[in-house]
């Protein structure tokens, strides 16, 4: 299961048009609004579709919704291309953001049942620190090819070659197995999706050990949108635009080693995981002060001890959820990361990275306590 799931993991993640995208929509005539209030709306849908389809992986597959997910996102790369506009676009976005939470919950509790059911539970750190990794590692391929069939065939050649990839994802995901579980589709006692959706809610809600769990999740997950500034902070910093995407490349490289190291981190003491969150927001805040090209490569640092917390968390999600809902308990932390990271967008607005840094070093300081309870 591990090598498929990696597998997938590499495919699904290989989008040519992720880094073209915005430009897409530019070029097709919108301006900085029109694409503003589309992101807008992408995040909007998926934010609502989390929970319900956590839910319906739960009560009919998880693997079937890994499916769907690839099915959908293609359908609407391809939706961009036949009718490149704002309505186009808008309803790709949607269908796309419906898409990206089937992924969101199914996966994990996919790949957690299906290690425990193979006697290999134990396991589920260092594989989901693997998938992590290969996730922030696909970004550098992607980017080069991407910018060869930009180069060849346009917005048509990257467009449609992610079409593809969406849907071999789809295939390799039909090829997981699939445990048996309580309150799915195999389980005709009880209520239906209904009953799943408040099962998953209520545990993620009302149990003390789950909900300490969802909330470190909630707010070391938000912590991840610095990404999105990483190129305004090289161009601050002095870096030529010209190398811009190269002097960047190696926070995401840091990072999938700190996701690949994280499994090994599950078994450290809260104080241990605590210092190291505590490291990265003290690398974030002295590349902050010393502004410079070169503390690019300390931001690296700090970001993959970063990640490395990060898999430590969701993994102790993992292993807190009892009840038949996994996906539905963390499509609930899902919804919880969308939100904090619009926190850290009015963050960065307020403080830049400086202030950014301050909000890790609390997180880290509270880390022991989430994490006992």
């Amino acid at each position: 299961m591990v090598r498929r799931v990696l597998a997938w993991s590499a495919v699904a993640e290989f989008v040519p048009l992720y880094p073209f995208y915005a430009l897409l929509f530019a070029d097709s005539g919108l301006d900085d609004g029109d694409i503003s209030a589309l992101l807008a709306l992408w995040s909007a849908t998926a934010v609502l579709a989390e929970v319900p389809s956590g839910a319906l992986a739960d009560r009919w597959s998880r693997r079937g919704a890994l499916v769907l997910a690839g099915v959908l996102q293609a359908v609407a790369y391809a939706l961009w291309l036949v009718a490149p506009g704002l309505p186009g676009f808008a309803g790709g976005l949607v269908v796309w953001g419906v898409g990206g939470a089937l992924v969101s919950g199914a996966f994990e509790a996919l790949l957690h049942d299906g290690l425990a059911a193979a006697g290999a539970g134990d396991r589920y750190g260092r594989v989901y620190g693997w998938v992590t990794a290969v996730d922030l590692l696909v970004q550098v391929p992607t980017a080069l090819v991407a910018a060869a069939l930009f180069a060849s065939g346009g917005y048509a050649a990257v467009g449609w070659v992610s079409v593809g990839t969406c849907l071999a994802g789809s295939v390799l995901a039909a090829t997981f197995p699939e445990a048996p579980r309580r309150g799915g589709h195999d389980d005709d006692t009880d209520d239906g999706w209904w009953g799943t959706l408040r099962a998953g809610v209520g545990e993620a809600a009302g149990r003390p050990a789950v909900r300490a769990a969802v909330v470190l999740v909630v707010l070391l997950g938000g912590v991840d949108a610095v990404d999105e500034y990483l190129p305004l902070l090289a161009r601050d910093w002095g870096v030529p635009d010209a190398v811009n995407p190269l002097a960047v490349l190696g926070v995401p490289v840091a990072g999938a080693a700190g996701a690949a190291l994280g499994g090994r981190a599950t078994s450290w003491p809260p104080r241990a995981v605590a210092a190291a969150l505590a490291a990265a927001g003290a690398a974030l805040a002295a590349a902050a002060l010393v502004a410079v090209p070169a503390g690019l490569a300390v931001v690296a640092a700090g970001y993959a001890l970063y990640r490395l917390v990060l898999v430590v968390a969701e993994t102790r999600l993992q292993q807190a959820i009892t009840g038949p809902a996994r996906a539905t308990v963390t499509s609930v932390a899902g919804v919880g990361v969308e939100l904090a990271a619009l926190a850290v967008f009015a963050t960065y607005a307020v403080g830049g990275l400086v202030l950014l840094a301050a909000a890790v070093l609390l997180l880290a300081a509270a880390l022991p306590r989430l994490a006992r309870t």
